[in-house]
């Protein structure tokens, strides 16, 4: 039996894309076009191009059409991709490591092989942690101006594990979230196996539009609002105070659950208090060590209202059981010695001079970011499209990351994510040359298929 007709339309669309005789950056005939050129209904051509993108092999912009992606580029775009061949400057994925780190964990290691009670951390613990870990925790904390119990402290196997405790335990399959229209890969990628329905909320200058976020609850049952209030990744802002205040009586409003990412907090200098301060009733406060002391160290930690701590509890047990004692111990001797405190620091100054040069290599370019975070995103001219600028910057051996793993919905705007706290700060310079080059060349129209010369 031959194929559906709008198949075979597919079809030889893909084997056109697939071949090259559509090129990248084709723009394809309008939905009501194709109906018009292939006598067929409306609805039947734009399900042709859902296809298509479905396939990898197209992408829709709002107000400009459909185009011919570059599939030398994987979908996702880099952030989602096995980490980077060999030579390859990486300003997609973000693991800051001072010099000294290697040698700190020497030091802690050869302490903890000398401690009396070693035996202890190679047996099953507690499934929430330690009593007196998750008091240490309780206060590193309070010192960050988030007071509470050692009680509401759980701990996690990392931050992804927090966010994914967090979703198992309160939200259940079909539920929505609303999430900013940017927002974190990671994320996204636990919802969508939860098969949650995630609601995009657009940006302010400076923070989720709230007025969106309160329509949206009107229109639909929103369950749950997913955020980072302090140093958004991949945006860069730090919510205000009054911003918080009228976030919190919003969920109050329309009975949300508040999910706050705080991986990125620790790079803000002065930030106002958590979100969890102005709603602790409902609101689930989520970060770790990744970040501010090393991604190896896989340790984070879930702050909880009570009531909502023994069913979280459930979930760490039947995921993780506990978080690994070696590693809470590790982490734990350095809160109290003041160590993470000094990376902390190191780290904000180090995002700070990166975030220098970044602004140095891009000047001219629209940049948004925060002074001191280890991102910035790069909203691209209005002719230049994201995939032809990843694929011609692979080709110089850099990696980037589009728009397309931070974009909840479907309308991926065309601009690159770009992560500064990978590459040694010298070689920075040169990756940041690379993008602007790329971006004006293509914004020219001049070939990249010649790569450039090293340094």
């Amino acid at each position: 039996m031959p194929a559906p007709r709008y198949k075979q339309l597919v079809d030889r669309f893909a084997k056109q894309i697939r071949s090259g005789q559509l090129p990248p950056g084709t723009r394809l005939p309008t939905h009501r076009a194709l109906a018009t050129e292939q006598h067929m209904a409306l609805v039947t051509a734009s399900r042709v191009y859902a296809e298509l993108a479905a396939m990898g092999l197209v992408s829709a912009e709002a107000g400009r059409g459909t185009f011919v992606r570059d599939i030398s580029v994987p979908l996702g775009h880099g952030v989602d991709q096995r980490p980077t061949a060999p030579g390859m400057l990486d300003l997609n994925f973000n693991y800051p490591e001072l010099p000294a780190q290697a040698d700190l964990l020497r030091s802690a290691l050869r302490a903890l092989s000398s401690a009396g009670d070693l035996d202890t951390l190679l047996r099953y613990q507690p499934h929430a942690g330690r009593p007196h870990e998750r008091a240490i925790v309780a206060g590193y904390l309070a010192e960050r101006g988030l007071a509470v119990s050692a009680e509401q402290v759980l701990l996690v196997s990392g931050a992804q594990h927090g966010l994914s405790v967090a979703l198992m335990s309160r939200l259940r399959a079909g539920d929505a979230i609303a999430v900013d229209a940017q927002t974190y890969p990671g994320f996204k990628t636990i919802a969508e196996s939860l098969r949650l329905d995630l609601l995009p909320v657009p940006a302010s200058a400076d923070g989720p539009d709230l007025a969106a976020l309160d329509a949206l609850c009107q229109r639909r049952k929103v369950r749950a609002l997913y955020c980072m209030p302090t140093l958004h990744n991949p945006l860069g802002w730090v919510m205000s105070r009054t911003q918080r205040k009228q976030l919190a009586a919003l969920a109050r409003q329309h009975d949300l659950l508040l999910i706050e990412d705080a991986a990125y907090a620790f790079l803000a200098d002065n930030p106002p208090p958590p979100l969890y301060s102005f709603a602790p009733e409902r609101t689930l406060y989520v970060s770790g060590f990744s970040k501010n002391a090393a991604t190896g160290l896989r340790v984070g930690y879930l702050v909880s209202p009570v009531h909502w701590v023994a069913s979280l509890e459930r979930v760490i047990r039947a995921t993780t059981w506990n978080t690994p004692a070696l590693l809470t111990r590790l982490i734990c001797e350095w809160i109290s010695d003041g160590t993470l405190q000094q990376l902390e620091q190191a780290k904000r100054r180090d995002a700070a001079a990166r975030q220098q040069v970044a602004r140095s290599a891009l000047n001219g370019l629209s940049c948004h970011s925060h002074p001191n975070s280890y991102f910035l995103w790069l909203p691209l001219p209005a002719t230049v499209r994201a995939d032809e600028v990843v694929a011609a910057l692979m080709r110089r051996n850099v990696s980037v990351s589009s728009a397309a793993p931070f974009t909840a919905g479907e309308q991926v705007p065309q601009a690159i994510r770009l992560a500064l706290g990978s590459l040694d700060i010298n070689q920075l310079p040169f990756a940041l040359r690379q993008v602007r080059e790329v971006i004006e060349a293509v914004e020219c129209g001049v070939s990249e298929s010649i790569a450039v010369a090293r340094p």
